[in-house]
Parts: C-alpha cells; structure tokens; sequence
C-alpha cells in the first residue's frame, strides 16, 4: 500500500508539474498576442530562455535556498531517492519560472535578452526561493512569529503572494528603471497608443493559462490524499468573478475580458482551500475590478508603461489574494477558518516589500552596469529583428 501511495502521489504531482509547464505556453502567446507585430519572437524566445536559465539556477541554488535540499550527489544516490521527491522538485521549479515570465511581460519591447536572463538567474536563485522558503517551509522562525502574534501562521496555498505577488512588485521597479516605450508618452502630454498585434493569440495565451491554472492551484496539495474539490469549484468561481467584472468595467474590451479570469485565478490562489464557492466569486469578482481600474490609471494617468500590466494583474491581485484569504477564509464567511488577517496582512507586506527591495537592486545594479535598454535604433526596428535577426512573418521569403 505504501508503494502504490507513493507512486500515485508521484504521478499526481507531475501532472501538476506538466500542467502548470503548459502555463509558460500561455505566458508566451499572452504577450506574443499583446506586444507589436514586431517584438513577437522575442515574446516567444524569451520566455522558453527565461524557463531553462530558471531550471538550471533553481536546480542549483534556489532549491536548496528555500528548502535546504541538493542534488549534488551521483546518480546511483539519485536513483535510490523515491521518484516523488524529485518529481516535487520539478513541481516546484515550475512555479519559480513564473517569476521571470510575469516579469517578461511588463518589460517587453524595449529590453535587452541578456541583462534580463541575468535577471532571471539571480530572482530564480536567490530572491524568489528567500521567501518562498519563509512562507512553505518555516524558515527563520517567521511564520512561528506571526502565528504567537496574530494567533495564525501566514496562509497562501497555492502562491497568491509567494509567487504572483513577488512576480508582480519585483516587476515594478524593472518597468521604472526601463522607462516607457519610444514615442509612448508624448512630451506634449499625448499618448500613442500601442493596440495588440493578435486577439487570437492573446485569448489563446489567457486559456492556455485558465486551463493550466487548475493544476497551479488543485496539484498545490502536493498529495492525492489532500486533493479538495474545493480548490478546484472556488477556482472557477474566482475565474468567472474576474471574467465578468472585467467585461462591465472594460466595456466589451477583448483584452480586459481575457485578462479578468487570470486577474481572478491570482486573487484566489491564496485562499482557495478555505473559501466558500460564493467568497471565491467575489474575491475574484474584486479582483477583475482592480485589474481594469489599476491598469487605466497606471497607463493612463500615471504613464507607467507596464505592457501586459503584469503590476496591477500579478502585484496588486496577488496582494489582494493574500488579503482575500483572511477574510473570506474565516468562518464568519463561510470559510473554513484557521487564518487571521492580522497574520495574511503581515505575510502580505514582507512578500511586497521583499520583492520591491529584490527588483530594485537586481535591475539597479544591471541598469548601472550592462544596461537594461536597448538602443533607440534598435527598439524602432523591434526586438526581432534587433535580438533574433527574424521576424514572424517575413515579407519576403529567400529564394534560390
């Protein structure tokens, strides 16, 4: 019985691996469909880069950092290990990946590839796994603090906070440093506007996304005894809140519905295993309301040149998320319970303020030393052509 548990407990798990893998497919077409037709194979590139330069720093590193476990042993050790444990790992790295790819989407079309894999080298190594050490394995004591001061520990199932939140705020300082787009913010006070190159592909990259989301955050059991339908009918709700309130508030617009069920999916990551189906609906509903208003304001009035506007869908979502879960995670709610708010408030900011202190200094440090823009001949011409010397449909094919 116990071999059968643990092979079905491994099998459980890689599928949540493969599922949320599947998501970096989304992140992809998400911003291939939203960039110029210009930058859409670096859209592409970038993301499958972003993936390997995270597998190999967090194989490395980021593991051992948030977990305090290595594979620096010889493959017959390796083997003897049961097939979970490495496949929890991969399970894992998957959502250390996401970092890079939400921040890839705020920093399109004028960065540069390689200062940004550097990026994703250190957030994967080190930034990122510091806290998700903090929040899912107990490090320095943190979480037995909040819990004798608020009476709960920090509560974030499946990463509203750990991973899209942090995603999110370290992105902030990145599009700060970058600077908006040529021509994007006139000096006149006139804006060019920038439309989506493809709807298709946008909407594809969204359910690609809505779709691995049910393995993101059910699979955040880790183990088939603990699989809940609760997760997976409070994700759905939350997707759908996000869906509709984006619809309203977005007037019709294609891209604010395709955003609003992600906007949904983050906010409810945190609490979907302790919420009513009914507390999910709204929690994503607020959610969708955030993505639309916060992304008006930042584009519009605070002429913050966010592109997919990874800071208000992942940063301000995410937070909420955390927020969300202990509100509607208490009995009084109709939740489950055994979550503070004091305590969600807490864990919330450090993740925010981590990931500020993070973004800051990495792409301070590589602004002030290898540069994080390209050139202004390069950005007219399109990261493309500029980084990849092709582009995704060329007018003229080569003939011999």
């Amino acid at each position: 019985m116990d071999s059968l548990k643990q092979g079905t407990d491994t099998l459980f798990i890689l599928l949540g691996a493969i599922m949320v893998l599947a998501m970096h497919a989304g992140f992809a077409f998400l911003e291939l469909g939203t960039v110029r037709k210009k930058n859409q194979v670096n859209a592409l590139v970038k993301i499958l880069v972003d993936f390997s330069v995270s597998t190999v720093a967090y194989f490395v590193v980021g593991y051992s950092v948030a977990y305090g476990s290595h594979f620096f042993v010889g493959a017959d050790s390796l083997a003897q290990l049961n097939g979970y444990a490495l496949v929890k790992f991969f399970f894992l790295l998957t959502f250390a990946a996401a970092i890079p790819a939400i921040i890839s989407g705020g920093i399109a079309e004028r960065a540069k590839f390689w200062p940004q894999l550097m990026a994703t080298a250190v957030i994967v190594g080190l930034v990122y796994p510091f806290f998700e050490g903090i929040a899912w394995n107990q490090h320095f004591g943190v979480q037995a603090w909040i819990k004798a001061l608020t009476g709960e520990e920090f509560h974030d199932f499946a990463g509203s906070v750990v991973v899209h939140a942090v995603g999110g705020w370290i992105a902030l300082p990145a599009v700060l440093l970058l600077g908006s787009r040529a021509n994007r913010y006139r000096k006149d006070g006139a804006m060019s506007a920038h439309p989506p190159s493809s709807i298709p592909f946008l909407a594809l990259g969204a359910w690609v996304l809505v779709v691995g989301w049910f393995g993101f955050n059910v699979m955040s059991a880790q183990t088939l005894d603990k699989i809940s339908g609760l997760v997976a009918v409070n994700s759905l709700m939350a997707m759908v809140g996000g869906t509709l309130t984006a619809l309203l508030l977005g007037k019709n617009d294609p891209g604010f519905v395709h955003n609003g069920p992600l906007a949904g999916l983050v906010a409810v990551c945190a609490g979907s295993d302790l919420m009513h189906p009914l507390g999910a609906l709204v929690v994503g509903a607020v959610a969708g309301a955030i993505f639309v208003v916060m992304f008006t304001l930042t584009q519009n009035r605070w002429k913050i040149d966010d592109v997919l506007g990874v800071w208000p869908l992942h940063g301000l979502c995410g937070t909420w998320g955390g927020l969300a879960a202990g509100i509607f995670g208490s009995k009084a709610l109709g939740g489950l319970g055994g979550v503070a708010f004091s305590g969600q408030l807490i864990g919330t900011l450090m993740g925010v303020a981590w990931a500020l202190l993070g973004g800051a200094a990495v792409y301070g440090l590589l602004k002030a030393t290898v540069g994080l823009r390209l050139s202004q001949e390069e950005e007219y011409d399109g990261a493309d052509l500029s980084i990849h010397k092709i582009s995704a449909t060329p007018d003229r094919e080569v003939s011999w």
